[in-house]
């Protein structure tokens, strides 16, 4: 059996009741980063074989994983926060699987992307969910441009190291809609602002920015 198990995008109390359960019984875990899984296994008290499946080495990966599935070995995916699959490697292990007839199940859980939409009060019973923007500029440009004609909800991930130079493209693209950005979301210093584009950006033009960023856009209507 394979598990596709969410697991904490900051806060270690929001991992449930069934993923716990099921993390003490798998054969083995594969894990995004074999340190970050240690700090949930240790604070869950969980010793298991630990295999490294990240996007760099996910088709190596895939040979071995799936031969400890056909040898009836339970399997855990996890990645570092919220839920595999999710801007993180795990289609073509779950792929990988049908095609050989093992049974996957989803284990639900956190996400960065619900989490972000629950809180955000802009419309969500229809969205365009992009994931992580490009880092090269003018690809990252045309992208944002491609989603600024879209009617739904925009929903997009960004990392702290390229956030100031989106708000400038956000700014320029997407002029005075409403917008939503969550900041470290569940984690002790988590910041959840909502107003228009150009109060937002304006609000974290000066501003020393840390850690990764849900951002949520009205869509054109």
């Amino acid at each position: 059996m394979l598990y596709i198990i969410a697991t904490p995008i900051g806060n270690l109390g929001d991992i449930t009741f069934r993923a716990v359960d099921i993390l003490n019984n798998v054969d083995v875990i594969l894990c995004e980063d074999t340190r970050e899984a240690m700090k949930l296994l240790n604070h869950l008290k969980i010793k298991k074989p630990l295999l490294s499946y990240y996007k760099d080495n996910e088709k190596s990966r895939l040979k071995k994983a799936v031969q400890l599935l056909q040898q009836n070995k339970d399997i855990a995916l996890i990645c570092d926060r919220g839920t595999p699959g999710v801007s993180d490697p795990a289609y073509l292990l779950v792929r990988e699987a049908h095609k050989n007839d093992i049974p996957v199940t989803p284990v639900p859980g956190p996400s960065a992307f619900t989490a972000a939409m629950s809180v955000c009060g802009l419309p969500t019973d229809k969205v365009v969910f992009y994931g992580f923007l490009p880092r090269k500029k003018g690809k990252k440009r045309k992208i944002m441009e491609l989603l600024s004609k879209k009617e739904e909800t925009i929903i997009f991930y960004e990392s702290v190291y390229r956030i100031k130079e989106t708000l400038t493209f956000i700014e320029e693209i997407f002029t005075d809609r409403e917008m939503t950005l969550c900041r470290e979301l569940t984690k002790k210093f988590e910041e959840i602002r909502t107003g228009t584009v150009s109060e937002l950006c304006e609000y974290y033009k000066d501003k020393e920015l840390k850690g990764e960023f849900v951002i949520i856009i009205r869509g054109e209507n």
